[in-house]
């Protein structure tokens, strides 16, 4: 009988470290997400495991360049991975293959050189209040806001922080 009983708190013990850490840790500061499609390759392949944080952009604003995972703005169900591009008040101009920002202090000419192709039509848009600009970094096969517009940051769930899967390619970001 003390044997059954002594069990029986262990699990309960067991649950209820789950409840109180992984549970939390799981809800509000890293989720697990697989990338599905090709629109990040070569920097994210289809299938590969990633641990997104979500708790960096409660504590700062999101940063030119880093890979985030957010709702996608025309179905809020479905998420995308994609390259932050753009800020807020920013404009983002694609003139001849070559992305430039224009910002309140100048403008940054976006190194892109670990694309291998890309051929980008010319576009322009300026981004208002609490609004990004994502691209794929397979340019060539991304549906991003070239195509439906900015991400608002209420969208942004976090940025990834380490790909898990495959083991050969575990990598901190």
């Amino acid at each position: 009988m003390k044997k059954a009983l002594r069990t029986i708190l262990e699990t309960l013990r067991f649950v209820a470290v789950v409840l109180i850490i992984v549970v939390p840790v799981r809800a509000y500061v890293a989720q697990p997400f697989v990338v599905n499609g090709n629109s990040m390759s070569p920097t994210f392949e289809n299938g590969q495991y990633l641990i997104i944080d979500e708790l960096s952009y409660l504590l700062r604003e999101p940063a030119r360049g880093e890979v985030v995972v957010f709702r996608y703005p025309k179905n809020p169900k479905t998420f995308f991975i994609k390259r932050l591009i753009g800020l807020p008040g920013e404009t983002v101009i694609i003139k001849d293959n070559i992305v430039t920002v224009k910002n309140g202090t100048g403008q940054i000419i976006i190194d892109d050189s670990y694309i291998k192709e890309q051929t980008l039509a010319d576009h322009t848009a300026t981004l208002g209040a609490g609004e990004y600009f994502v691209f794929g970094d397979n340019r060539d096969q991304s549906y991003d806001s070239r195509y439906w517009g900015a991400v608002p940051e209420k969208l942004l769930k976090g940025r990834v922080l380490v790909r898990l899967f495959p083991v050969d390619k575990i990598t901190m970001f």
